[in-house]
């Protein structure tokens, strides 16, 4: 390698070794161990460390197609110490701004879907309920008013005919009765079905 070439490994490595700290530091600040099975925490190191070596790979083939010296380790090592003793602090910081930001943009899109989108939807659903239930009750109400009113209509022109009923011979008499019982049972029936139906709509 030409001497150019030696001084931008050796750069690119101590940036690589800033870079490792901030990454190693985000990757902690996520991962949380203390609430975190071992289990989880192994495989997790494992990936972490393969992605940082692939990408030290990378930029050392970038630099100059991946030769590996030693004093490379100590460019890393050196750029890892400047970000402990210069940049650590600060990127923290950054981090949490960062994080408590986007919290922030997602709490805020979450209400905003909320009053925007699921809001109006339950006022919708809600109100056409109760229209269908005004609806209904107001439905069964006439219904059994209009009952109601055919049976007294019904009483009062069948009286007189009730009254000369009485001079017709004993077995007619017998099957009308027994005609007006059935009909008398199927009205019932059908004031009896109306009633139930509109006490559940009141429910």
């Amino acid at each position: 390698m030409t001497l150019t070439v030696q001084f931008e490994t050796l750069l690119s490595m101590i940036a690589m070794g800033i870079f490792f700290g901030a990454l190693l530091d985000t990757y902690q600040r996520f991962l949380k161990r203390q609430t975190r099975p071992r289990v989880i925490s192994f495989f997790t190191d494992i990936l972490f460390w393969c992605v940082f070596g692939l990408l030290i790979f990378y930029c050392l083939y970038q630099v100059n197609f991946g030769e590996v010296r030693l004093y490379l380790f100590l460019a890393l090592l050196c750029g890892y110490s400047a970000y402990q003793a210069l940049f650590k602090g600060f990127y923290m910081r950054l981090l949490e701004q960062i994080i408590l930001t986007i919290v922030n943009i997602f709490l805020f899109l979450k209400k905003c879907f909320y009053f925007l989108i699921i809001l109006p939807i339950k006022l919708i659903i809600k109100a056409v309920i109760t229209i269908a239930t005004i609806v209904g009750q107001s439905f069964l109400l006439l219904a059994k008013t209009t009952l109601s009113l055919l049976l007294w209509i019904g009483k009062i022109v069948f009286s007189p005919i009730l009254l000369i009923w009485r001079f017709f011979p004993e077995k007619l008499q017998k099957k009308a009765t027994n005609l007006k019982e059935k009909l008398a049972g199927f009205f019932l029936s059908i004031k009896n079905k109306v009633m139930n139906q509109a006490n559940r709509w009141k429910k």
